[in-house]
């Protein structure tokens, strides 16, 4: 007969084999078997009833101690942007245990509500007392949903707002929090499914009217989790910030350094000045000055600023009203070139040659003050003849030389031969109660391109000074397009009738002279989208992979630290660099590079969908008002539900639902994106000409369902009503052209 082990005896192997805590470990340890295997049971059961043991599946725990594998809750960054996380389950009897996450280089961005499985090493820390490494992330935080509230006896349903989501969404009579009968709320998910196979929610948050005009961005702050509040702390911290001195900084007031924004900027994070070169080594050429706030000089590594930054990732921007990465007493304030008064700046000195290429740089970290602060439409029209009382006395001395620098750089450019891909950029006009006005595509200038030129080479200076410095840094990524799908754009361009040369390395200039090829047809639109499709996605990084749209080896990007975490990050290089302060990179902003990138990245396109959510939404609301009206467009996308139309006037996206486009069946060739009428023949594709009818317009999904009149000119005839008899068989078909093949 085995000796069966104490009660202290089992708790302390438990203690001392963290891994090996089965009953048939512990049986293994201490020689139990057979029929004492049921007193070890019993013990076991006494223990776990006393609150000295926790079973978790077959293994038993001491309830006061994690496991050397757990799965861990992320709890969110501190101040220092130090990722935490916490037991999911603790039954301890002390303090919840602290967890700190150490990333390696290909981890996952983790968010706060994230479930994830991690290796655990314990540490002797004043803030925590684990170290954890990443085995795998479970799940992301509580699946959220915005919608709109329905109230019932029992509680409600909410009916999300997503255009493709249909499911609803059950909300139990304890969980409405107060909701009312066709209020928009946020909800996260809860509990089980319900006996009707929906799953459950709670809601979290009441926002009000879903029609109310306001309510629009909202509904896209709280769909993506755009963070739209402060924390005090770093409001505190934006609040006591004070003015810049000259105090270590070189004195640059004396530089017309003027800010050249839309009209209705609220702030200004670049400025230049520009001036013929006087060296006669470069005759013909320019020193061009691109200063941009010092960001860095007020947010500063380990402050609540800072980890709310770095979380924000970039200002979101929507017609109504933007989320900004800063509070606006530094946004709209201190990190604003504002005309008239002192303000912190990191500059460039770049001297370029009468071909527009840069011979020199030198930053300086300075202290400038701008004259004036202009806008895109009137430094066009003083350099057009029509100079205004705000512009005149800069015509001569500050305007003009930089368009002379302008027209270097250009020339520079049209040799490097970037994508020329200058797609219409929708503008909508909203009035005081933000209401939809107006939508119009905005104008380019040569003013726009200006500022685009300069702000690009003060981007590359950047990026080479900090190279040449061997300084770490995030680099502004546009890798190569894949080839399937350049071969997809070639099949395309091919049966437009263009061509894209295949058997050699892919350059932008050949990409170009497919664009140039396709401008001023009826196909150039298609072109052009298809072309953009083709590329890769743009990201940051540590390591450069160089900018393929751009055509340059080495891009980051520093002019917009007021709005951008990336800018951030490159100004504190440039700090660190130059030993201008101990506000520079930390080892901590290095040691975490790859995190940021991988955070940051992900917070861009986050913002970008909303962004273009809300854009969707405010359309339908303006279109509404327009149900049975005709428009014109273009096939802009092909799927096997139905066929998007991408409206003339406003660029609104609107679906004809394939039900709706005859009695025949239509088949899916996914490749060459192509709907097949089975009886007739008939084939829709992208970049074909169509006349449509608005047949609904939902403002709250931002939805638009059209019906198809004409295709390319010949009329659709429109689907039989159900009853109706079918007319004689034999008659002529009607084929229409062939979409571009997108295979």
């Amino acid at each position: 007969m085995s000796q069966i082990p104490t009660k202290p005896q089992i708790l302390q192997w438990i203690e001392d084999n963290p891994a090996l805590t089965s009953k048939r470990d512990i049986a293994k340890a201490f020689g139990i078997k057979g029929a004492d295997r049921i007193d070890l049971k019993r013990i076991l059961r006494e223990l776990e009833a006393e609150g000295h043991l926790t079973k978790r599946k077959k293994t038993y725990d001491d309830p006061n101690r994690l496991p050397p594998v757990a799965v861990l809750k992320v709890t969110g960054p501190d101040a220092d942007g130090d990722l935490y996380l916490a037991p999911h389950d603790w039954r301890g009897d002390g303090a919840e245990p602290r967890i700190l996450h150490i990333p390696a280089k290909d981890d996952p961005a983790l968010a706060a509500g994230d479930r994830v499985l991690m290796r655990l090493t314990q540490v002797k820390d004043e803030d925590h007392s684990h170290e954890g490494r990443l085995i795998r992330r479970l799940s992301t935080g509580p699946r959220k949903i915005v919608g709109v509230f329905r109230a019932s006896s029992e509680g409600g349903r909410i009916l999300p707002v997503d255009k493709g989501a249909s499911t609803e969404w059950i909300v139990p009579a304890g969980a409405t929090d107060g909701a009312r009968d066709g209020e928009l709320v946020e909800a996260e998910q809860a509990g089980p499914k319900s006996r009707m196979g929906l799953q459950q929610a709670k809601i979290v948050t009441r926002l009000g009217d879903p029609g109310a005009a306001k309510a629009v961005s909202l509904i896209a702050i709280h769909q993506h989790g755009i963070r739209d509040e402060f924390p005090p702390e770093a409001i505190q911290e934006a609040e006591n910030a004070l003015p810049p001195t000259l105090a270590g900084r070189e004195d640059l007031r004396h530089l017309p350094l003027i800010t050249i924004d839309p009209s209705d900027a609220r702030d200004h994070d670049d400025a230049c000045f520009a001036e013929a070169d006087a060296d006669p080594a470069n005759a013909g050429g320019h020193i061009l000055w691109v200063a941009i706030a010092d960001v860095a000089a007020y947010v500063t590594p380990g402050s609540a600023l800072d980890a709310e930054a770095r979380e924000r990732g970039n200002s979101t921007y929507f017609p109504d009203r933007v989320v900004p990465m800063l509070p606006d007493a530094l946004s709209g304030d201190l990190c604003s070139l504002h005309e008239g008064v002192d303000r912190a700046c990191i500059a460039v000195r770049m001297v370029i040659d009468a071909d527009g290429l840069k011979i020199n740089q030198r930053f300086v970290r300075g202290l400038m003050n701008s004259p004036a602060a202009l806008h895109y439409e009137e430094v066009q029209a003083a350099i057009d003849g029509a100079p205004t009382d705000r512009t005149a006395p800069y015509l001569e001395t500050v305007l003009k030389p930089l368009y002379a620098a302008y027209e270097a750089l250009k020339s520079a450019r049209d040799r490097r031969q970037p994508l020329d891909l200058d797609l219409p950029e929708r503008k909508i006009l909203l009035s005081e109660e933000g209401e939809v006005t107006s939508v119009a595509f905005r104008d380019r200038m040569d003013a726009h391109r200006l500022i685009e030129e300069f702000m690009v080479l003060a981007n590359v200076a950047a990026a080479e000074e900090l190279e040449r410095r061997r300084t770490p840094l995030l680099f502004r990524v546009h890798e190569q397009p894949e080839d399937d799908r350049i071969e997809s754009l070639r099949e395309t361009a091919k049966a437009s009738g263009f061509s894209l040369p295949k058997g050699q390395v892919l350059r932008t200039a050949m990409l170009n002279d497919l664009l140039h090829a396709a401008a001023g047809t009826e196909l150039s639109e298609l072109i052009s989208i298809s072309t953009l499709r083709a590329m890769s996605q743009a990201y940051y990084g540590p390591a450069n992979m160089g900018h393929f749209g751009l055509a340059l080896r080495s891009y980051a990007h520093f002019t917009s630290p007021i709005r951008r975490y990336a800018d951030l990050i490159v100004h504190r290089a440039l700090i660190t660099a130059h030993e201008w302060g101990d506000d520079g990179l930390t080892p901590s902003d290095i040691e975490r590079l790859e995190a940021t990138a991988k955070h940051i990245s992900e917070a861009e396109r986050r913002s970008m969908v909303a962004e273009r959510d809300t854009n969707d939404r405010y359309l339908a609301a303006f279109l509404s008002e327009k149900i049975g009206a005709d428009f014109t467009g273009r096939i802009s996308g092909v799927q096997s539900f139905g066929v998007f139309v991408r409206l003339d006037e406003t660029g609104a996206d609107g679906l004809i639902p394939v039900r709706s486009l005859g009695d025949e069946y239509f088949r899916y060739d996914r490749d060459d994106q192509v709907l097949t009428g089975t009886d007739t023949g008939t084939q829709i594709g992208l970049g074909q000409r169509v006349t449509v009818r608005l047949a609904e317009a939902m403002p709250v999904t931002g939805g638009l369902i059209l019906e198809l009149l004409e295709i390319d000119g010949e009329p659709r005839k429109a689907k039989r009503q159900r009853g109706a008899r079918p007319g004689p068989k034999g008659g002529k078909k009607r084929k229409f052209r062939k979409a571009p093949s997108r295979r």
